[in-house]
Formats: C-alpha cells, sequence, structure tokens
C-alpha cells in the first residue's frame, strides 16, 4: 500500500511515514532465537504487509512455521517530541525492538498495537526495527477465524496468515498529543457525542477544540477544557426538523453523508496537535420485530463477504482493491456485507464510510473452549471494538458463529455463560449498537435472532418461513441446520429475525466444476445459476418473518466457488442481473451507455 493512504482515517496527521515495503526476513523454526542480535541470517526479502504466505509478499510458503522475524531500517530524525510506531495488525504475538531495545509486546492477531520508540531511537535518525512473531498453526485456543489448522485448506477453512498482515507506520508529535478520538451520533436529538483522550505529558491547562463541517457549511464550533486529560461532550446540532431537511444530515447507505471534522489541542495558548476526522449523524436499533435505520424500517440485504484475496489472503492487495469491495456489494444490489470471522481493515471501513455500505462486524473464532481461549477474545474483542467504534457504518456487533469455540451450549453451562458474558460485555462498550450473542443457531443473550438455513429449493425455504405461528412451528418443531434456534430458558421474546446465512450456490464460470471446489448445492449453467438464485432471493425478500438477510457469499474463497463473484473480483452473472435478483426487482432492458459501463466495471473489477 503506498504511503499516501492514512492507515487510520478517523485519526489523520500529516507527519507520518509508511514502512511498508522490503524488509528481511527470516523462519524460525527450531524457535532458537530469543533477541535480534541471535538471528545468524536473513534468509528471505518480504514485501510487507504481506503475510508470508502470500504471492504478494514474494515467499509464498503455506507450510507450518510457528516463529519468524523480521527487520528493516529507516531514517526518522528524533524532536523534540515523541515518535510512535504503529502497527496495524500482527498474527498472532508479537514483541519489537527498536535499536535493539525491547518496546513493544502485544498478543492477538487482529487489531493494532503501537510503541512510544523515543528514547530508543539514535540521534543520527538511522534506525532499525525488528519484529519477533509466535503464531503457532496447531494452537485452536486462540482467536483465528477462518484460518486453517490443518496443512492444506479443507472444507471452509482457508491457508494461514503469519505475521505482519497491516501497515506498519511511524508519526511523530508533540509531547501531548490527542491519543484517541470517539464519536457517538445520538440521533434522537442530533446531537453528536464527542470524546477526546490525550496522551503523553498531561497537563492543567489543556483544552480542545472541535470544529464540524457538512461540506462547506460549519455547523460547530466549540471549545472545551480537558480534565485529567479527557473531554466528553455531546454537541447540539441544529434540527432542521422536518424529513426532507433532516435526510441532508443522516448517514445512510443511500446518502452516505459524512461530517468532516477538526480537533484541536492547546496547551494554554499553544496548538501543540491537530487531527483531521470526520463522523455521522444516524441510528441502527430495534423496534419489535422489525430493524430501524434513522428510526424508519429497514430491510437489510447483506452479503456474507470473508475478506479473502487469492495473491494476499486477507490483505487487501491495494486500497483501491478494498474500495472496489465495497463498490462491488452495492453494485449487487446489497446494502452491506456481514464481515465473516474477520476484523477489517480500517481502510475497508473508510470506504464503507464513504461509500454508504453497512457492515456486521463479527469476532473471529476460536475453535477449542478454555479459559485461556476466553481471555484471549475478551481482550481482542474489547481493542477491535475500541478501535472502530466511531464508524457509522457499522451496525451490528456479533461475538460467536455457529458455536465455534463453545461447542456444547445445549449440554455445558460454561459455554453459556461465555456467550451471555460477551454479548453484555459488547452492550456495555457499545449501547448504542445492536450485538449478536451467538449467530446461526443455539441463540441466548441476543438482540437479533439469526438464521442459517442452506436449503436451496426455494419452495421449502418458502414453506418453511411463511408460517402463521413462526414461534411454535420454527422454533418447537422444525430445526433448520439441524440445531435448536434457541436455547432453553431463551425462547424467542419478539426479536427481529435475520436469515444471516442461506444460499451458497456453486458456479464455476468455466463450464467445468474444478476439481476439489465445493459449495451448499451447485449450478453447471449461467441461466441454472441465475433461475436459483432469483428463486431464492424472492423468498427470502417477500418473507414477512425476515428483517433482512445475508446471502453466501460474495466472492469465491479458496476451495468454495459459491461466490457471486469470481476470485478475482469479476463476475459470474451480469451485474444488473445480480441486482435485480438482489433487490427482487424487475430487470429492465439496458441502454447502450449502461452496457458500456457495466463493461467498464467488469473490467476494473
Amino acid at each position: 500500500m503506498s504511503q499516501f493512504e492514512y492507515p487510520r482515517p478517523q485519526l489523520v496527521r500529516d507527519n507520518w511515514i509508511s514502512l511498508n515495503g522490503k524488509w528481511r526476513f527470516c523462519f524460525d523454526d527450531e524457535m532458537r532465537f530469543k533477541l535480534p542480535g541471535e538471528v545468524p541470517e536473513w534468509t528471505h526479502e518480504i514485501e510487507v504487509p504481506f503475510a508470508p504466505e502470500t504471492k504478494l509478499s514474494g515467499i509464498a510458503d503455506t507450510g507450518f512455521h510457528r516463529v519468524c522475524w523480521y527487520e528493516r531500517d529507516f531514517t526518522v530524525m528524533p524532536t523534540e517530541g515523541r515518535t510512535i510506531l504503529h502497527f496495524g495488525a500482527v498474527d498472532y504475538s508479537a514483541r519489537v525492538w527498536v535499536n535493539g531495545y525491547l518496546v513493544a509486546e502485544h498478543e492477538g492477531g487482529h487489531t493494532p498495537f503501537s510503541a512510544d520508540i523515543t528514547s530508543a531511537m539514535k540521534a543520527d535518525g538511522k534506525q532499525t526495527v525488528t519484529v519477533y512473531v509466535e503464531d503457532d498453526p496447531a494452537d485452536l485456543a486462540k482467536p483465528r477465524g477462518k484460518q486453517d489448522w490443518l496443512l492444506e485448506p479443507h472444507s471452509i477453512w482457508y491457508p494461514r496468515t503469519t505475521g505482519i498482515w497491516q501497515t506498519v507506520w511511524v508519526e511523530q508529535v508533540e509531547k501531548t498529543f490527542i491519543n484517541k478520538l470517539k464519536w457517538t451520533p445520538i440521533f434522537e436529538t442530533f446531537e453528536i457525542g464527542c470524546e477526546v483522550f490525550a496522551g503523553g505529558e498531561i497537563r492543567d491547562d489543556m483544552f480542545v477544540e472541535v470544529k464540524i463541517w457538512h461540506g462547506e457549511h460549519l455547523l460547530a464550533d466549540d471549545h472545551y477544557k480537558l480534565l485529567a486529560g479527557e473531554a466528553n461532550r455531546k454537541i447540539a446540532l441544529s434540527d432542521p426538523g422536518i424529513d426532507d431537511s433532516r435526510n441532508e444530515l443522516l448517514w445512510s447507505p443511500e446518502r452516505p453523508t459524512l461530517l468532516d471534522a477538526e480537533v484541536t489541542l492547546r496547551c494554554g495558548d499553544r496548538v501543540v496537535d491537530r487531527i483531521k476526522s470526520y463522523t455521522a449523524l444516524r441510528s441502527f436499533a430495534i423496534n419489535r420485530d422489525r430493524l430501524m435505520l434513522n428510526g424508519r424500517p429497514y430491510q437489510l440485504r447483506l452479503v456474507l463477504d470473508q475478506g479473502y484475496w487469492p495473491e494476499s489472503f486477507l490483505t487487501g492487495p491495494s486500497d483501491d482493491h478494498l474500495k472496489r469491495d465495497v463498490e462491488l456489494a452495492k453494485l449487487m444490489g446489497f446494502n452491506g456485507v456481514r464481515k465473516h470471522q474477520k476484523i477489517e481493515d480500517p481502510r475497508y471501513l473508510y470506504w464503507a464510510d464513504k461509500l454508504g455500505l453497512l457492515v456486521w462486524e463479527e469476532m473471529p473464532s476460536a475453535y477449542r473452549f478454555s479459559p485461556r481461549a476466553i481471555t484471549r477474545m475478551v481482550r481482542e474483542w474489547t481493542e477491535a471494538i475500541d478501535r472502530d467504534y466511531s464508524h457509522p457504518c457499522i451496525i451490528v456487533w456479533v461475538a460467536f458463529n455457529e458455536s465455534w469455540g463453545v461447542p456444547n451450549l445445549t449440554l455445558t453451562q460454561a459455554h453459556r455463560n461465555a456467550v451471555e458474558a460477551l454479548y453484555h460485555l459488547t452492550r456495555t462498550l457499545d449501547a448504542t449498537r445492536p450485538v449478536i450473542g451467538n449467530d446461526g443457531w443455539e441463540a441466548s443473550a441476543t438482540d437479533i435472532l439469526g438464521i442459517h438455513d442452506y436449503d436451496c429449493d426455494p419452495e421449502k425455504v418458502k414453506a418453511r418461513y411463511e408460517v402463521s405461528d413462526p414461534v411454535r412451528t420454527l422454533f418447537d418443531q422444525r430445526r433448520p441446520g439441524g440445531r435448536i434456534l434457541t436455547l432453553d430458558g431463551f425462547p424467542h421474546r419478539g426479536q427481529p429475525i435475520v436469515l444471516t446465512e442461506f444460499g451458497g450456490i456453486a458456479y464455476d464460470t468455466r463450464g467445468t466444476p474444478e476439481e476439489g471446489t465445493w459449495g451448499y448445492s451447485r449450478s453447471t449453467t449461467a441461466e441454472g445459476f441465475h433461475n436459483l438464485y432469483r428463486g431464492l432471493l424472492k423468498v427470502v425478500n417477500e418473507t414477512f418473518m425476515f428483517s433482512g438477510f445475508c446471502y453466501t457469499q460474495f466472492a469465491d474463497t479458496f476451495q468454495e466457488a459459491n461466490g457471486l463473484l469470481n476470485a478475482d473480483r469479476t463476475p459470474k452473472l451480469p451485474f444488473e442481473v445480480i441486482s435485480a435478483a438482489t433487490r427482487n426487482a424487475q430487470l429492465q432492458p439496458a441502454r447502450d451507455e449502461d452496457k458500456d459501463e457495466d463493461q467498464r466495471d467488469a473490467g476494473a473489477a
């Protein structure tokens, strides 16, 4: 990724450099080395931020490697202030040295960490950073998402990601600086909650100025004193009252209005930090059995997105690729994505904010239950929520998926306790968004009831869900996927019901299925694929029980050939055909200029 793509889009400074690019690299399969000086030879050169398993890293080694080392030189002169080294994500645990001094340790493969390296820097500006990474491929008690524990990917699991897989970067700040910023939209009162946290040397004479714009129009210009290094205020916007005028300020997939912000930190009369940010005014809530966006019922049309690329796995090949995935989801008629078993790169969330795409964020699963596994999940999930809280695109948090990591929910109280604990923890950390405790089946504490059902016969799906008494017939008698939908003691209480996984139709555009690929059902022709997809989407769009749906899936992913797009993001059917079926709309005859545009879209994908 280019150094011009700032990796933290809601807290942007000008004075930074990217450390992506060529690093020295070696595997340490025998786990012999503990300190940078013990590494005798750098056997490889790797392109950061791509994992060594990937082609874009320049290594493409998918074997079992528990430990690896990274090192590179960079030039940054010390200043009177502080120099901060940032890592977007390193899988799984990392230790970091600068010029031989240990500056950071972090565990958790999907969340960021940083280190103040000021005291470790050399005066001549020539610095060396060394990173030790441990990522045991056989450890099932760590949050690992879709990363396979077998040597070759099998079933629904994919190749592993080891080490650095998001941007590494350095920025320089004053001795006192803005360390964290949180935005909370308050739709009911037309307010924006703003929390500013200072870092470094905390002083008594610190003030923060917050400006918010809608386009060129200044909405707020406020000034607050920081107490104990913090300020927490509600910024009142002028409520235009009537919906037509209100909608100009509200964020939605149909009108993704972002409000630009500038936050300035002053110590006395001196400006010590100034950052650019953005927020939005929107709400996502529940009213009885309906989901509500900005106070109005809203039907979700989601697509399940694994967030993998063939040549780079979890890492987007470029910022343009992240942007393009957002555009493609919208082009296919969806208004949101369920990011499955992945904490997505903040740059993807930025494009979802900017272009208007709803996102369900889901905690990557561990696959063995133990106190250590739950402790790891709690720590990493807490960090993920803290990182992504301010993104308006995120509307739902999902703690567990299909009882992964808690396989005995029907029998073991400790497993139930884990789901309920993560649900309540998430609701505590963020009271503004709905939370799903366990998605798919065996639900307990949850705000939305998610159902996974891969029956690909539209008539059977219609018969199963178009029932007059769903509590009795669906929850007590029928069991999609062979699992009970709710645990004993947690009957359906009227929460919205969303079909959060269905479809999974495998279709190989070459006409013959590639050996080893699979889906939950299969079609061998474009016409058959279209008819089956259109039939399923018609049923789920028209089933009143559902407040929304999530089709599996966005793109082919390794051995799974059940995407609407091929792995390279080319469409299996024309985009206008997919979109019409997704929206259960009549396909309109395309004009010549529309055909030209779709051809350009397909080429760009």
